[in-house]
C-alpha cells in the first residue's frame, strides 16, 4: 500500500541541522584559537626557560675556563676537579685528545662542540636519570670540555605543554560539540513548533498562528513577521472568498434576467417584441458586466496595502475639478452644490483618480437619493493634524441602524430600490479610504447625512 502523501514529516535529526553545524564551527574556531593562543604561551615560556638554562651554563663554563687560564686539558684539570666537588648543580665532563675521560661526573661524549641536549645515558656518578643541556667546547690541545645543567625543568615544561594542548583539545572539543548539541535541540524545537503550525495551515487551518515567547528574540521576530504574513493571507483568502460569493450571488439576479429576456425574444410573434426583449438581455447583460467589474475592482482595493501613483494632491483643486463636473447635474435635478473651497496649502497624499471617485460616489448618492431643493456641501478642514473631508445634504437622511451596514457589498436600503445602481458605490469608497490609511463614518446632519472622512496629514 503506497505511503500518504500527507504523512507527518520527519524530525531532522540534531547532528544533521544547520545550527548544529553552524555551532561546530564556531567550536571549531574556537578550539583552533585556544589551542594556537595556548601553544604560544608554552612556546614563549619554554623558550624564556631554555634562555635563562643557557645563561646559567654559559656564565659556568665561562667562569671554569676564566679560573683554569687556559684553554687545554692540563690548566683544566684542577678546576674541573674542584667544580666536580663543589658544585653538585652541575655536570662536568673533560677528556685528552684521545678522548679519554681525564675528570667529571658524566661518561665518554662524543667531542662535538656547541649546545648539546643529552639523555640520562650520558650520565654517571651515581645514574640519576635526568636529562642534561650543556655546551661542549674543543680546547687548544684537541681535548673537550663539556659543562651541562640538569633539564628537567625545561623537559617536564614541555611534557606539561603537550598535555595541556591535548586536554585542552578534548575539553574545547567536548564544551563545543556538547554546547551545539544542546543549543541545536533548544533551536530545533522553536523550529519544529513553527513546522508543526505551517503544516497545519497546509491542512486548511488557516487561523493558526506562532506562539510568542515574548522575549524579543530572533525567533519572536521571525514568529511576529510570520503571524503578520499569516493575517494578510488570510485577510486575502477571505476577500477571494467573499468576491467569489459575491460574484456567484449578485451575478445571479442580472444572467437570471439575460436569459429571461433571450428566452421571450426568441419564443416573440412580433418584431417590436423582439426587439424589445433584446434591448432589454443587452441592459441586463451590461448590468453584470458593471456588477462583476465592480467586484473585481473592490477585490483589488482591498487586496492592496500600497497606493498607486502616489502624488501630493492639493485639496482646493480636486475640489474645483468636482464642481465642473456635478454644477450642470445638481442644477438639472433642481438641487444646489455647494463648495467651501479650503485653503492653498491643504495637501493630501494619494491617488488623484481614486480620490476623486471617492467624493464622486458620496456626491452622486445624495443626487440620487435627495429631492429637489436639497442643497449639498462640500468641505474640508485641518484639526488635530488630520484632514476631515466633509459631504454633507439637508435630503431625507439614512436611519442610524443602517449608518454601517449600507457600507457592506450590495446593499440597498429599500427607499434607494427605484435608483439604478449595483449597491457597491459605498463600500468602494470604504476600500479606497482605508487604503488611503483613513475613516469614514456617517453622522445625522439634522435634517439630512453627514459623511466625514479623516486622511492623516501628508
Amino acid at each position: 500500500m503506497p505511503a500518504s502523501h500527507h504523512s507527518a514529516p520527519l524530525r531532522l535529526p540534531v547532528l544533521r541541522s544547520s545550527s548544529f553545524r553552524i555551532i561546530a564551527m564556531f567550536a571549531g574556531c574556537f578550539l583552533f584559537t585556544g589551542i594556537t593562543v595556548t601553544a604560544f604561551s608554552g612556546y614563549h615560556s619554554q623558550r624564556l626557560l631554555s634562555q635563562q638554562t643557557k645563561r646559567i651554563v654559559a656564565n659556568e663554563r665561562d667562569e671554569a675556563l676564566s679560573e683554569a687560564q687556559g684553554q687545554d686539558v692540563i690548566h683544566l684539570q684542577s678546576t674541573v676537579k674542584e667544580l666536580v666537588l663543589n658544585e653538585p648543580g652541575f655536570y662536568y665532563l673533560l677528556q685528552n685528545a684521545q678522548e679519554q675521560v681525564v675528570v667529571g661526573n658524566m661518561f665518554h661524549l662524543r667531542p662535538i662542540a656547541g649546545w648539546r641536549w643529552l639523555s640520562w645515558t650520558h650520565r654517571t656518578h651515581p645514574p640519576d636519570h635526568h636529562p642534561v643541556i650543556g655546551y661542549g667546547t674543543a680546547l687548544n690541545d684537541g681535548g673537550y670540555f663539556f659543562v651541562g645543567i640538569d633539564a628537567t625543568p625545561l623537559q617536564s615544561l614541555r611534557h606539561d605543554l603537550w598535555l595541556t594542548l591535548a586536554w585542552s583539545a578534548l575539553m574545547f572539543l567536548l564544551i563545543g560539540l556538547g554546547g551545539g548539541f544542546l543549543l541545536s535541540r533548544l533551536v530545533l524545537g522553536r523550529i519544529e513548533v513553527i513546522s508543526q503550525t505551517a503544516r497545519k495551515i497546509m491542512r486548511g487551518d488557516i487561523s493558526q498562528r506562532l506562539a510568542l515567547n515574548e522575549t524579543g528574540d530572533e525567533f519572536d521576530h521571525l514568529a511576529h513577521s510570520l503571524n503578520a504574513m499569516l493575517d494578510r493571507n488570510e485577510t486575502l483568502i477571505a476577500s477571494v472568498r467573499q468576491i467569489s460569493d459575491d460574484i456567484a450571488h449578485d451575478m445571479r439576479r442580472p444572467l437570471a434576467r439575460l436569459g429571461q429576456n433571450l428566452d421571450k425574444a426568441q419564443t416573440a410573434t412580433t418584431h417590436d417584441i423582439q426587439n424589445t426583449a433584446i434591448t432589454q438581455a443587452q441592459n441586463n447583460l451590461q448590468d453584470a458586466l458593471e456588477i462583476f467589474s465592480s467586484l473585481l475592482r473592490l477585490a483589488q482595493l482591498e487586496a492592496g496595502d500600497r497606493i498607486p501613483d502616489r502624488q501630493t494632491l492639493i485639496v482646493a483643486d480636486l475640489f474645483n475639478t468636482l464642481a465642473d463636473l456635478y454644477q450642470p447635474v445638481v442644477q438639472e435635478q433642481e438641487q444646489t452644490l455647494t463648495i467651501l473651497s479650503p485653503a492653498q496649502n491643504l495637501t493630501l497624499d494619494g491617488n488623484r483618480i481614486l480620490l476623486t471617485q471617492t467624493l464622486s460616489n458620496l456626491i452622486e448618492n445624495a443626487i440620487n437619493h435627495s429631492p429637489s431643493g436639497t442643497v449639498i456641501t462640500l468641505s474640508a478642514h485641518m484639526q488635530n493634524n488630520r484632514i476631515i473631508i466633509t459631504v454633507s445634504d439637508n435630503g431625507p437622511g439614512i436611519p442610524a441602524e443602517d449608518h454601517e451596514r449600507v457600507f457592506e457589498k450590495m446593499v440597498r436600503l429599500d427607499t434607494s430600490r427605484t435608483v439604478p445602481g449595483t449597491g457597491l458605490g459605498l463600500s468602494m469608497v470604504r476600500a479606497i479610504v482605508n487604503l488611503h490609511r483613513g475613516s469614514i463614518r456617517l453622522v445625522d446632519n439634522h435634517p439630512g447625512l453627514r459623511c466625514e472622512i479623516v486622511f492623516p496629514t501628508s
